[in-house]
């Protein structure tokens, strides 16, 4: 055979032999179905307890979409994910209750029939293809577990418009409210619209619109970073919507539902978002791509109330009948059923440590349940016809409001501590801002009271209805005109009784200071007489001096004379000449000693006026002692308010403080919305 012949001979052989090797590997490898593969298995060890008529745990296994479907905790399968599948690690042993019950572990052969249909995306049949995983549109970011104040500044709405989506001529009923955990801050529902409220003015921070439909619950994350709401329209639509605080951005979306959400709430981690309505299940979903974890179908009525437990480890639920439910919040397992309630449960809420759940019933109690036992450990009757709400403040105490129209604050042992003026209607809602000490009660009207919690004083009006900002303005300002004389006033009054008592305590300092000052001048004046006393002898020695120095000149001078008469008599004229000399000298000497004299004499009585002054001194000021004694301690004893007027400087003090207090809120709520309005024309004017 020619050579080129027998190569290209070769060559085919070869092409065909590579031909066949490609055609084997890339053959298919056989699908691992439902239908096929997995029904024998679970007809043969799963038939007794999850067929339809069985279906232990509400988990039945006879057909693909009750598998796929999953029981009272949930989905138990999770195509592509054997991990994430709590039927494989069940029925693998690795983790109990282990199946089938009282009974080995399956054949390997089995096991691993079951974990390649679960690898190969739990397919139903051989011609059903692997879905493709569906992706959330939105995605959370996950955050840390804490009960403390996060670090940086606490969200607040960032330059949000604060123009209503919808103004209504009448409030809806105030069927949401919630306050930030850390900032001031408050969530009402409004006409499908979430309004955000600054609290430090009373003011509209903010319109997130929420066109599902009614909005049933709003809850701020444990951080404050993120708004939940959730709501929808009966009989048709629900959902929940989480909203980024600072922006109003939605930052997710889940739960399509048929029915609106009743009962719902963000876990603390961010992680899982639970809801529950009229369906009367449990669904939690994860907000990483947006898949339903699980599903629970404990309750038997619509379900109320759903929160997570702050260190989000329990999720508690409750329902319209008198269900009450604690699952384990990252498994859906059942925890406690709690029985106690007489009839609809319409609110739950975590002490802050996470070990004490406080709910809330239509039977007109506030009930408290440990979680070491899930015992009841409290039960007080609240509000009469109904307890609707109830929350926990960070220190213990709890408020609630009711059909009784009235709010209270009371101890974990039920005691009532405050009550605050009553609602205009059916009391629905309740909230407690924790960075002002602020109730906030919203009832059937759609109004918003918000309370100071230490004197239980209405501080001002939240509504669900707001106007255009142009029409909030005009009322501020009223408002603000209003409230600068009452301000004026009583600040005045206040000034004019803290001046009274300033004058007592000056009037008694005075009074002191003079006992004082008499007192420590009695032996200065003892001194200065003793001083004097001893001068007095010199001064009289010295009178008694100048007298007799007068007493000779005037000898001298009367004799002078008599012989000079005696000269002129017997005409000596020399010695009448000499003794005329003598007599004018004699003279001159006599009338110096007698100015001598009266200048000792001046000096003497000058001496003894001092000292009898002083003397005179002494004695008064001595005497006049206990008199500046008694004056200064009656003084002092009157310088301090009396009890009644004490309680009226109180009393003007806070009306004082409260009227400051509102003059500064309608200032900065007149600047806020002079802002907005200014800042809305800017924006149309581009």
């Amino acid at each position: 055979m020619p050579a080129h012949r027998l190569f290209r001979n070769t060559c085919l052989v070869l092409l065909a032999l590579c031909a066949s090797l490609v055609r084997a590997e890339d053959k298919p490898a056989e699908k691992v179905t439902f239908v096929d593969h997995i029904v024998p298995i679970f007809r043969a060890k799963c038939g007794n307890c999850h067929s339809a008529g069985e279906a232990k745990g509400g988990l039945v296994l006879e057909s693909y979409g009750a598998t796929m479907q999953g029981g009272a905790s949930g989905a138990v399968v999770e195509a592509g994910d054997v991990d994430a599948s709590r039927l494989y690690d069940l029925v693998s042993h690795k983790e109990q209750p282990a199946m089938p019950p009282k009974e080995p572990k399956m054949s390997e052969e089995f096991l691993t029939t079951i974990r390649k249909w679960i690898e190969g995306g739990a397919l139903e049949n051989k011609d059903s293809v692997v879905k493709a995983k569906k992706k959330a549109s939105f995605a959370l970011s996950t955050t840390a577990v804490s009960t403390d104040k996060p670090e940086g500044p606490p969200a607040m709405p960032e330059n949000l418009a604060t123009e209503p989506l919808l103004v209504s001529k009448r409030g809806n009923a105030v069927t949401a409210l919630a306050a930030s955990p850390w900032a001031p801050l408050a969530a009402v529902a409004g006409h499908q619209q979430v309004l955000l409220y600054d609290l430090t003015n009373f003011t509209l921070a903010g319109a997130l619109p929420f066109p599902e439909g009614t909005v049933h619950v709003l809850r701020f994350s444990r951080n404050g970073s993120l708004l939940l709401a959730a709501g929808g329209r009966g009989g048709q639509s629900g959902r929940v919507v989480v909203y980024d605080v600072k922006t109003g951005n939605r930052a997710f979306e889940i739960g399509s539902e048929t029915e609106v959400v009743l009962g719902a709430d963000i876990s603390p981690d961010h992680s899982q978002i639970a809801l529950g309505g009229p369906r009367k299940m449990v669904r939690i979903y994860s907000t990483a791509d947006g898949e339903l974890q699980y599903e629970m179908k404990k309750h038997t009525d619509w379900i109320t109330a759903v929160e997570f437990s702050p260190d989000g480890v329990l999720l508690a639920t409750g329902d319209r009948s008198n269900g009450l439910v604690v699952w384990e919040a990252n498994t859906g397992r059942e925890f406690y059923t709690l029985n106690g309630h007489g009839a609809a449960v319409t609110s739950v809420n975590w002490r802050v440590d996470s070990n004490v759940l406080a709910s809330s019933s239509e039977d007109t109690t506030v009930r408290l349940w440990e979680m070491t036992n899930g015992t009841q450990v409290k039960s007080w009757g609240a509000h009469g016809a109904g307890a609707a709400s109830v929350t926990f403040l960070r220190d213990g105490r709890l408020v609630s409001t009711g059909r009784d129209r009235v709010s209270k604050i009371w101890d974990q042992n039920g005691a009532q501590q405050l009550a605050f003026p009553a609602l205009a209607d059916l009391g629905l809602r309740t909230a407690f801002s924790e960075p002002l000490g602020l109730v906030l009660a919203g009832d059937w009207t759609g109004i918003v009271k918000v309370f100071d919690a230490k004197d239980s004083r209405d501080l001002g009006t939240l509504v669900t209805n707001p106007a255009a900002v142009a029409a909030r303005l005009e009322v501020a300002k009223s408002e603000l005109a209003a409230s600068e004389a009452p301000a004026k006033a009583t600040a005045d009054q206040l000034a004019a009784l803290q001046k009274q008592v300033a004058d007592k305590q000056e009037a008694a300092k005075a009074a002191q200071k003079a006992h004082a000052d008499a007192e420590a001048s009695v032996p200065v004046i003892a001194a200065d007489i003793k001083k004097v006393e001893a001068e007095i002898p010199a001064k009289a020695e010295l009178v008694k001096t100048a007298e007799g120095a007068l007493a000779t000149l005037t000898a001298l001078v009367t004799k002078t004379k008599a012989d000079l008469e005696a000269a002129e008599k017997g005409n000596d004229q020399p010695g009448a000449e000499a003794a005329r000399k003598s007599l004018e000298t004699h003279e001159k000497d006599l009338a110096t000693a007698k100015k001598a004299l009266e200048a000792s004499q001046g000096e003497k009585a000058a001496i003894d006026k001092q000292l009898a002054d002083l003397q005179s001194r002494h004695k008064g000021t001595v005497d006049g002692l206990p008199g500046l004694k008694a004056a200064a301690d009656k003084a002092v004893a009157e310088m301090n308010p009396t009890p009644e007027m004490q309680k009226a400087i109180d009393a003007a003090a806070l009306a004082a403080r409260q009227a400051a207090e509102t003059l500064s809120r309608r200032q900065s709520a007149v600047a806020r919305l002079t802002a907005d309005l200014n800042r809305g024309a800017t924006a149309a004017g581009k």
